[in-house]
């Protein structure tokens, strides 16, 4: 047999948890076509790997980014591929391109995702030729796509376009029933398409972009309890996933959203949440997460709660940071656009006597930990300040309290003073045990959003380092075989999508490793610009000499650093329809 490519001599992981094992493997039409303990014949094989003490494991599954609006102007996602990511899931957080108009989406993703408005609004404006889930599907597959895309439909999306986004965004405002079965028949046309499920999101600090309904809250936190069960209806009975993104600060919406998924006297609901994190201002949120979802799954649930597993830094330009949102203080100053509005704003002491109340509140559940002195200045035009704290700064001029230092730095440097603070997971034995937790999914990057703000694309290699550096000291929390299982085949089998696996007769979609560089430089950051976005500077990782090569569909992509000249050019990811193998 001829093989389009062999790799050999590699510690092969079949992502099912099983035991690895030296072998060598043949790839022939964008499939496994032999896994041999000996030698295959490479005669006419135009690309052959030497894998000796590496790794070869299935491409990593990432199922929640938001490349909704890039992929469609760069398709070949290579930032993560490059980190052995080969299938990845859009329409998160009840937000999907699908129905809504150009406009819509710029109001719906600009400042939740914190993507710049005017590019999504001018990417859609250029590329949507859709109208339906199947038309968009075909819209993708028509791209010359790099990785795998499967997909969530947004409720937002839906909303915002059957209702009109001022209508959907009021409180006073329910849909008609017209209007509600029209969303019931978007549901199932995107289901009968392939979707895997639809995207919902309650959290209250995601606001809207835009002039007409700036700053409320996303659609679908205005929906009723009865629209809810509706749609959830649709996804029980056809056994597809509901992410849900409860209101973290209101127990009784997690409560709800959690126990949603319970199949006592129905049908059981699979519900993916958002999502579990050690977070620094509420210790005491790990004692609950993982319980809850074993209660819900004891109840007859299928609930798994979505887990970034590694420290959760953020990086902001000055007060452009989502987590301001979650406040009044916080969020008035980023409902003003313009930059002299602002000013005049956060130099206001009535203002300014308003965001200290905020920020010295004590009680209640919280995203961000409020403390200035855990805000580390990493870039400003005072060199002097680089390095310093927020709160030391104050204490420097004067004892002056933390907010006011900050307020200060920001009127007088504005997005040129850059910091970084670890919101969550910030405890390795904690992160340890959410890794080993069968209610916690790995994933949750993020990708594709928060451009200026973080960069995890290299979550899945970040976790095998550590699962590796525990084990080589004798103190290992899990196996590796275990880790990439968790990475790869655990979530395609739960979400039902042909990815995941590298056995014979498996799409080869396939990283190889360098163990000896699972090292510091997976917890470095760098900065390149997105072409798509005129070449606006995000935040990425670069970790080249660990992923030495990157297969999808068969097709050798990326390694070392380098994309082959085939990303970007040609399509070598698919659509991923759920239930498809």
């Amino acid at each position: 047999m001829t093989y389009d490519a062999v790799i050999n001599n590699g510690l092969w992981f079949d992502g099912t948890g099983a035991k690895p094992a030296v072998r060598n493997l043949g790839i022939r039409g964008g499939l496994v076509t032999a896994i041999s303990l000996d030698p295959l014949d490479e005669t006419g094989c135009p690309r052959v790997i030497d894998a000796r003490r590496k790794w070869v494991i299935p491409g990593i599954v990432d199922i929640h980014t938001h490349y909704d609006v890039e992929i469609l102007e760069g398709p070949a996602l290579s930032e993560s591929l490059r980190h052995g990511v080969t299938s990845i899931f859009v329409g998160s957080c009840s937000l999907s391109t699908i129905h809504a108009s150009p406009s819509d989406a710029g109001d719906l993703f600009g400042r939740v995702e914190a993507i710049p408005r005017k590019h999504v609004v001018d990417a859609l404006t250029r590329a949507k030729t859709w109208n339906s889930a199947r038309e968009y599907i075909a819209a993708l597959e028509s791209l010359p796509l790099g990785p795998n895309v499967a997909a969530f439909i947004g409720h937002s999306d839906m909303r915002a376009a059957e209702m009109g986004l001022d209508r959907a965004t009021r409180k006073d405002v329910h849909p008609t029933d017209s209007e509600l079965a029209s969303m019931e028949a978007q549901l199932t046309e995107a289901l009968d398409a392939g979707f895997v499920g639809m995207s919902s999101q309650q959290l209250l600090f995601d606001k809207l972009d835009g002039e007409t309904c700036r700053s409320r809250t996303l659609p679908s936190t205005y929906a009723t309890t009865k629209e809810r069960r509706r749609l959830n209806a649709i996804l029980r009975r056809r056994g597809r996933v509901f992410q849900a993104g409860p209101d973290l600060s209101n127990p009784m919406s997690t409560g709800a959203m959690a126990f949603s998924s319970a199949g006592l006297w129905r049908k059981r609901l699979k519900t993916s949440m958002l999502s579990a994190a050690d977070i620094k201002s509420n210790k005491l949120a790990v004692v609950i997460l993982g319980p809850l979802a074993h209660l819900v799954n004891r109840l007859g649930g299928d609930l798994r709660w979505q887990h970034l597993p590694v420290p959760f830094e953020v990086y902001a330009d000055g007060i452009d940071l989502v987590v301001f949102e979650e406040f009044g203080s916080g969020a008035a100053a980023l409902h003003l656009t313009d930059e002299m509005e602002r000013n005049v704003l956060m130099q206001s002491e009535e203002y300014r006597r308003q965001f200290r109340k905020d920020y010295d509140q004590k009680f209640g559940v919280k995203v961000w930990h409020r403390d200035f002195f855990d805000a580390e200045i990493v870039s400003c035009p005072d060199e002097s300040l680089v390095g310093k704290s927020f709160g030391q700064v104050g204490v420097e001029r004067g004892g002056l309290h933390p907010v006011d230092a900050f307020l200060d730095l920001v009127l007088e440097h504005g997005t040129k003073v850059r910091w970084r603070t670890t919101i969550s997971n910030h405890r390795p034995e904690i992160l340890d045990k959410f890794a080993q937790d069968n209610g916690v999914q790995l994933g949750f990057s993020d990708a594709g959003a928060h451009l200026r703000n973080m960069a995890f694309y290299n979550f899945g290699l970040r976790l095998l380092r550590r699962v590796y550096d525990a084990q080589k000291v004798g103190r290992p929390f899990m196996t590796v075989e275990a880790a990439v299982h968790r990475l790869t085949g655990e979530l395609a089998e739960w979400y039902d999508v042909d990815a995941g696996h590298l056995r014979l007769g498996d799409r080869a979609d396939l990283v190889v490793i360098d163990p000896a560089h699972l090292d510091d430089s997976l917890e470095t950051y760098a900065e390149s610009p997105v072409v798509e976005y005129d070449n606006l500077s995000r935040m990425v990782n670069r970790n080249d000499q660990t992923v030495t090569a990157v297969f999808v569909g068969g097709e050798y992509v990326f390694g070392d650093g380098e994309a082959a000249p085939v990303l970007g050019n040609r399509r070598t990811g698919k659509f991923l329809k759920a239930g498809a193998h």
